[in-house]
């Protein structure tokens, strides 16, 4: 109980009359009042957080052609040479990789591009620019054809390299991966020899191309593996060619320009005594009167080398058995070489040049023949009834 004076009782009254003031006044505040009328937990407007100001982002990057009518053909101080042999060069990367973003092609492209230049035959130039990049490759393989000179490749990089130096001053690039390439090689197309299992694989798999036959398939394979033939060599061998030289078969591998046949070199005209393994298998059988050419089943195109058919098919059908790039028909030739310098005996250098068609610096040494030395069956042979196989 509350006691005291009168006074005491008054300004307890007072003080009661305030508090219910103030809980009225707190009572009213709750039920009206816009900032604590929101939703428990709600931030008042006046704390409540500025919407972010957006990230700008850079314009998307411009393909490369794109780039090219930006930085190049729309510039008046540029001469028309310029601009022609650049969009050229532009035009084969396109046709190669596409018309790629600037910003996406780095140097791991710029590498592959490269090596595609290297391996492209050198008449691809001379040639109508929508050819398949790809078979030319395989064509340039298989045919030992000339490929793009180190000075050509360079003239392409040259070009974009320029190019690139304009994008990277209008801010379109942020490097230029085109610059600081080596174009000194010697060796462009690195090729090797089969493996026995590479071989065996390519000889126990059944022959797919349904234009050419499995025989022929078998006899133009087997020729290039017991001679070290070019492909265009082998496809080109009319039956006139096949003669014997001092009582041994041989494959006559000579000029006919009546149907515009040349050699890739002057070495290249000579004699390829036929392995005995070739003549016990039964290459003598394709020789059919009235035919003009040993594998008469292939035809010759309208332009290109004889071969370019079985060729294309050929490299299909390895890659279809997974057998890796690397390995081409051409690497017959590196087969039987290096088989030839590996053998026991004494087989010159020379010889095996002259053999191969390839251009000899031994000239001192005397002409003896390797006829004999092929003629000897140290070679497994291959059965008539089992397509290909063995090879060695």
């Amino acid at each position: 109980m509350i006691t005291g004076t009168a006074q005491d009782k008054t300004s307890l009254a007072r003080k009661t009359e305030e508090i219910d003031r103030l809980h009225a006044t707190l009572v009213k505040l709750f039920q009206t009042g816009p900032a604590l009328s929101q939703a428990p937990g709600a931030v008042p407007p006046s704390h409540q957080l500025a919407s972010p100001t957006p990230t700008p982002t850079a314009p998307p990057s411009p393909r490369l052609t794109e780039a090219l009518h930006l930085a190049l053909l729309a510039d008046s101080q540029k001469s028309d040479a310029t601009k022609k042999e650049t969009a050229r060069t532009v035009a084969l990367f396109v046709q190669a990789f596409g018309d790629k973003p600037v910003q996406e092609i780095t140097g791991r492209v710029v590498g592959e591009f490269r090596d595609l230049l290297f391996s492209l035959p050198s008449s691809y130039a001379k040639s109508k620019q929508d050819l398949d990049l790809n078979a030319e490759v395989e064509r340039a393989q298989e045919f030992d054809l000339p490929t793009l000179s180190g000075k050509s490749v360079k003239n392409h990089f040259m070009r974009l390299s320029a190019l690139w130096n304009q994008l990277v001053r209008r801010e379109i690039a942020d490097k230029n991966p085109w610059s600081n390439w080596d174009f000194d090689l010697t060796k462009r197309n690195p090729r090797r020899a089969w493996t026995d299992d590479e071989l065996a694989l390519l000889s126990s798999s059944a022959w797919t191309c349904s234009t050419i036959s499995q025989a022929t398939f078998a006899g133009i394979t087997l020729v290039a593996a017991y001679s070290g033939m070019r492909l265009g060599e082998i496809c080109s061998l009319r039956n006139e060619d096949v003669q014997e030289v001092d009582g041994i078969p041989c494959f006559l591998i000579r000029p006919h320009p009546e149907d515009k046949w040349a050699l890739k070199t002057e070495a290249g005209t000579r004699n390829v005594p036929i392995h005995s393994a070739l003549l016990d298998w039964g290459i003598l059988d394709f020789r059919k009167n009235g035919e003009k050419f040993l594998f008469a089943e292939l035809k010759t195109p309208k332009s290109g080398p004889r071969g370019t058919d079985f060729g294309r098919n050929f490299s299909k059908f390895k890659t279809t058995i997974g057998l890796p790039a690397a390995i081409t028909f051409h690497s017959f030739r590196h087969t039987v070489s290096t088989r030839l310098r590996n053998q026991a005996g004494d087989l010159r250098e020379l010889w095996i040049d002259a053999l191969l068609g390839h251009e000899s610096s031994h000239k001192s040494q005397g002409p003896r023949p390797i006829f004999l030395a092929l003629q000897q069956k140290t070679l497994s042979r291959p059965s008539r009834h089992s397509a290909i196989r063995p090879y060695f």
